[in-house]
């Protein structure tokens, strides 16, 4: 794999060197996140972890479902028949923890108990909880967590989803930075292309001294190396953009031909949106962010918890009515507990409550924690948003300092040269503004970054806000 980015990076400069000034493929800030949006694997990820949640509450769901069951059987030993047996159930669990069965079984046979129906016997029953699990039980509390779950799941995977959009936007603004100062140092060597050669013949018609040529020479000699230095750090945030270039079936996209970005930093609506934007987020309420939203989610399912540990102090005592009907008999079902029905109640208590005791506790804890770390949550983020807000003012404000400086080291630069052609400054001096007018720009490009890099932060932190 290193010796294929090697080879890459090679190829890269290869090709760039030669094909630079030709038509190459470009890339918008806005195509460039289509890509991403659609075929990064980190969201197709994030998608699918939302269906993964979709399907726990299809899995909750099945607890409520009817079961059907059936049984046959015959025992026959030295020619008796022990029993013959022929049975069919069904069983409907309801909503409120109450149970619907019912069934038909056919028995015959020489051997039988003497609780045993011969015949064909119909039972249709109830089974109620009187106390425990009435209010609330296991299969409740598993639906209700699920369906906490799926929109705990969507706030993360959202918030997710919207960190990876932010790191690749700000990786292809960095992109962009990158390749104007490339720009930049190129334009640079070509001007002290021209002045090397122009100095060369004030010298040969003997207008200027020698040493203003080794001047020229050693000043351009300096940009080429600002210039390759430059290129190879654009080669690696070509590469770092590649990272988030993908196609169907998650393949990445490999680069055959030289790409560069069609937006430029002064070009970006942020200039004139980001107190729009500002104004926008202020007015969310913090609670309604997908973060505290997981929280709350959260919150509810450890509520759900705390609800289904609470059922254990109460006493287990299940009521169970069957009603029976022999095959071809009329069926009698007033009185209840005149004839054909059997019934049954069960108790069950923990005499020292130890187990339910803990169990209840331990899900108090979890509550208080989680609302501990949703306090967390909620005062990092008004810190992260207040932080961003000053860095996207403090940069625009230092956008109009930079620009007004550039523009003061351009006119002394173009002040020393009307000196220099009227001989009163030197090539020196020319090259000293210069250096300063190449620091100013590249300084205005850094600001512009980083003011939209910040300008991001907020645009995505606002999209982890519900509408």
């Amino acid at each position: 794999m290193k010796r294929q980015n090697k080879f890459f990076l090679l190829a890269f400069l290869l090709l760039f060197s030669f094909s630079f000034a030709q038509d190459s493929l470009k890339i918008s800030a806005s195509e460039f996140m289509n890509v991403v949006k659609n075929y990064h694997p980190l969201a197709l990820k994030y998608q699918l972890q939302n269906r993964l949640a979709e399907a726990e509450i299809t899995r909750a769901r099945g607890n409520f479902d009817p079961v059907v069951a059936g049984k046959l059987g015959e025992k026959n030993i030295d020619g008796t028949k022990y029993y013959e047996q022929k049975n069919l159930e069904l069983g409907i669990p309801t909503w409120y923890g109450i149970d619907l069965h019912g069934s038909y079984n056919y028995l015959d046979g020489q051997k039988l108990n003497n609780s045993d129906t011969k015949g064909g016997l119909y039972q249709f029953g109830i089974t109620v909880p009187l106390a425990k699990n009435l209010l609330y039980d296991q299969r409740r509390a598993m639906l209700d967590q699920a369906r906490f779950g799926l929109r705990m799941t969507e706030a993360e995977q959202a918030v997710l989803t919207n960190e990876l959009l932010l790191e690749a936007e700000n990786t292809y603004w960095d992109w962009v930075q990158n390749y104007e100062i490339y720009k930049l140092k190129s334009e640079i060597v070509e001007i002290n292309k021209d002045r090397l050669d122009f100095t060369k013949k004030t010298f040969e018609y003997g207008e200027k001294p020698a040493i203003d040529t080794i001047e020229a020479l050693s000043q351009l000699q300096s940009f080429e190396l600002q210039q390759r230095d430059a290129f190879l750090s654009f080669v690696k945030s070509t590469q770092q953009l590649q990272l988030y270039l993908w196609k169907d079936n998650q393949q990445l996209y490999e680069l055959s031909e030289m790409i560069y970005p069609s937006d430029r930093l002064e070009e970006h609506l942020a200039y004139s949106d980001f107190e729009f934007l500002i104004n926008e987020v202020d007015s969310r309420p913090i609670n309604s962010h997908f973060s505290i939203l997981y929280y709350d989610q959260k919150q509810n399912i450890l509520e759900s918890e705390r609800r289904l540990k609470w059922q254990s102090f109460l006493p287990k005592l299940d009521f169970t009515y069957n009603f029976f009907n022999k095959e071809n008999y009329s069926p009698d079902f007033l009185p209840l507990f005149d004839n054909n029905f059997q019934y049954g109640l069960k108790l069950e208590i923990p005499v020292f409550q130890r187990a339910a005791r803990a169990n209840y506790q331990m899900a108090k804890i979890k509550l208080n924690q989680n609302q501990i770390d949703t306090n967390l949550k909620i005062r990092e983020l008004d810190v992260k948003i207040e932080t961003y807000k000053n860095e996207i003012l403090n940069y625009h404000a230092q956008i109009d300092l930079s620009r007004n400086n550039l523009q003061n080291y351009r006119r002394l630069l173009s002040a020393e040269e009307m000196r220099y052609s009227n001989g009163e400054s030197s090539l020196f001096l020319i090259n000293s503004r210069e250096n300063k007018v190449i620091e100013a720009q590249e300084k205005f490009i850094s600001i512009r970054t980083k003011f939209l890099k910040s300008f991001n932060k907020l645009k995505w932190m606002k999209e982890n806000f519900t509408l």
